[in-house]
């Protein structure tokens, strides 16, 4: 590998040393977050920043407290994964009610620690007893009980088991939930710190998947429940778990509407919850009553698509009772704010989070102008009224608590972050990332008659004039987006631009931020509007910029990005001369059920939909070079995707490469993404010449 990958590989990708995780606790004066040590430092400690005097206080060292780490449980590596956390020390934490206290897991263990465990300092983490190798605490209000999950198991401490023994899996969130639907947690205390809401959830009825490491024999095979398409989901139900074991089941029609998004104690005598039928065209904010389980409707959201799940805070009951939720705009213009059912926002606004509350309005993060850049905005819920607090250029966020706000700018300086407190003081969390390497002037235009977002990166040194072949390398699946201010998503490309190609990449429509109707035009879809836009835009870009090489046109990427990237060399080789498609989901029917019904359908209504989207049938048409990679240890795109095809390609007599990684999971950690990189460039520099 170059400087540039070691310096990737071994930072993380710029992330390590980096602050993330941020809580605010105690009414705003204490902000908590993790990080580790310094660019080059893996192992994320607990840090709190007090907000009266800006110092920083490291309040648990994972390598002190535990110098041998072991293994991690089963179900949190999952949870690892379904999160994208690659960091490795204290995962995450959570504060107590007042924000004094937090708790964490750390290798099976249990910790607890103190910000003002004697008078005015802070105090050692102490252990707190397991009944087993634990994941997920939680403690109560005032922290005297810490809730956790051991084997499948709710138990809280000190205290005990508190789950009945029924053979299904307590306090964890499904897979469909974490990995597709936003819900990491499954259990929740109420406010007066007695009482725990808890997922059950029974996986009974789902097949299992299986995952044996070819390069250790000796090791027996791994398996898990999948939701498979068209197949059973999980049933997951809501239980109320008091004092004296006494249970309370939370109802509604859990057939009709399946999937739980979320959850939570609004007070001690009503629980929220939000549940969304299977293809998620109707989602129902409900009230349920703790004592006896029964629900009642606030409000109904509905699409004849599917509802966008992409507006986080949403639905909510306002200070006044009023009824939050999110709403397109007529025609699908814009994302919008609606308040009992009237519109809020319009369509100036594309509205992507509501992050709270501040100075009685709603913090929201939106985009006002170009789809790569995001403000924070302040709404008065009760006028429409918008008042900018961040809206230079870039991606900015907020969260607050009690008046202090944390904005973070992403944009072509970095990122920066400011904790602003209400008397008007500002701080900065200090940040030990390594500095990115480059300043990436990315040529950002919109494209064709849908004005598709498009972005084109050069070799710092090129010479007008001179042809460069063009990688396109991008992801084009629905609900991400890739083309963004934020300089640390542009580092790689930048590199890849330096080794001699004009680096392409294509929010085709489907994607997210640019507008509902943006959005949605993928609906029962995915192949075809994805390989028509990004062919178009290619050609679009290529009529501007006469540099582009349409004559040598490589194409990668990973996931969707690696189904788009077998496609294009499959379907369109008069355009795509060489594919490096890495974890590619390449027949949908054998993907998960929360995502792959929301976009297409049931396999057994749409049959048509689903065959047309697999590449399978494709196999026999490869006439252009076809790099297949795929780790062995994937459990969100599993290998047997990237091993039907290569099936299908070896029956139909097509010769391709195919890369099967032992031990590698979907985010390829540790390097190996880097590693692929160097291999790939490799292979482009042979195939493209």
């Amino acid at each position: 590998m170059d400087d540039f990958l070691r310096l990737s590989a071994s930072t993380a990708r710029f992330t390590h040393g980096a602050p993330r995780a941020f809580s605010f606790g105690h009414e705003g004066r204490l902000l908590w977050f993790l990080r580790s040590t310094g660019p080059t430092d893996a192992f994320d400690s607990l840090w709190v920043l007090d907000t009266t005097t800006g110092a920083e206080t490291r309040l648990a060292d994972p390598r002190a407290l535990c110098p041998e780490p072991g293994p991690l449980p089963v179900a949190e590596r999952r949870l690892r994964e379904r999160t994208r956390l690659v960091a490795a020390g204290i995962g995450s934490y959570a504060l107590s009610g007042d924000g004094l206290r937090a708790v964490f897991a750390l290798y099976g263990r249990l910790f607890e620690v103190s910000f003002e465990a004697a008078a005015g300092g802070p105090g050692a983490p102490a252990e707190i007893p397991a009944a087993g190798p634990a994941l997920d605490p939680r403690p109560n209000a005032d922290g005297s009980r810490t809730a956790y999950v051991a084997d499948d198991v709710l138990y809280v401490a000190p205290g005990g088991r508190v789950s009945p023994d029924d053979g299904a899996r307590w306090g964890l969130a499904e897979f469909a939930a974490a990995e597709e639907l936003g819900r990491t947690r499954g259990h929740w205390w109420s406010p007066d710190g007695v009482t725990l809401l808890a997922a059950r959830v029974d996986e009974s009825a789902l097949q299992r998947r299986w995952f044996a490491d070819p390069a250790h024999p000796e090791r027996p095979a791994e398996d898990f429940a999948y939701p498979e398409a068209g197949g059973p989901n999980a049933d997951v139900q809501l239980w109320v778990l008091g004092d004296g074991g006494a249970r309370i089941r939370l109802d509604w029609d859990a057939e009709a509407y399946p999937y739980v998004s979320d959850a939570g104690w609004e007070s001690e005598s009503e629980i929220l919850l939000t549940v969304q039928d299977r293809l998620q065209q109707n989602v129902l904010l409900l009230s349920a009553d703790p004592a006896t389980g029964r629900t009642r409707e606030l409000s109904r959201t509905t699409h004849p698509q599917w509802v966008d799940p992409l507006v986080p805070g949403t639905p909510a009951r306002l200070a006044d009772g009023r009824m939050l939720t999110a709403a397109d705009t007529p025609g699908g213009a814009a994302r919008a704010l609606a308040v009992d059912g009237e519109l809020l926002t319009g369509d100036g606004i594309q509205v992507r989070a509501v992050a709270g509350v501040h100075e009685d309005g709603l913090l929201i993060e939106a985009g006002l102008r170009d789809p790569s850049e995001q403000q924070v905005l302040l709404l008065d819920p009760a006028t429409g009224q918008l008042t900018p607090l961040a809206d230079g250029p870039g991606v900015h966020t907020v969260s607050a608590s009690a008046g202090t706000l944390l904005l973070t700018c992403a944009d072509a300086d970095g990122v920066r972050r400011t904790v602003r407190t209400p008397d008007g003081r500002e701080f900065t969390p200090a940040d030990l990332s390594e500095p990115l390497p480059y300043r990436v002037d990315a040529i950002l235009e919109r494209v064709t008659e849908h004005g598709v977002p498009t972005a084109l990166v050069l070799p710092r040194d090129h010479v007008p004039g001179r042809r460069l072949p063009v990688l396109v390398d991008g992801y084009g699946g629905p609900g991400a987006q890739d083309i963004t201010a934020d300089q640390r998503r542009r580092q790689h490309r930048q590199w890849w631009a330096d080794q001699g190609f004009a680096v392409v990449t294509v929010d085709n429509r489907g994607t997210a931020y640019v507008s509902p109707a943006h959005t949605h035009a993928m609906y029962r879809g995915f192949s075809e509007v994805t390989l028509d836009d990004q062919v178009a835009a290619l050609h679009a870009l290529a009529a501007r910029h006469t540099d582009l090489d349409l004559g040598r046109v490589g194409v990668r990427g990973w996931s969707y990005g690696g189904y788009l990237a077998a496609m294009a060399v499959l379907r369109r080789p008069d355009v795509f001369h060489a594919a490096a498609a890495g974890a590619a989901p390449t027949d949908f029917r054998h993907y998960d059920t929360a995502y792959t019904e929301r976009y297409l359908g049931l396999p057994q209504d749409h049959p048509d939909v689903y065959e047309r989207d697999s590449l399978l049938p494709d196999a026999p048409e490869l006439s252009r070079p076809l790099l297949l990679i795929t780790g062995l240890a994937d459990d969100n795109v599993h290998p047997s995707h990237t091993l039907r095809l290569s099936q299908a390609l070896t029956d139909a007599g097509r010769p391709h490469q195919l890369l099967a990684l032992p031990g590698v999971t979907h985010m390829t950690p540790g390097g190996t993404r880097e590693k692929l990189m160097a291999l790939e460039l490799e292979f482009f520099r042979r195939e493209l010449a």
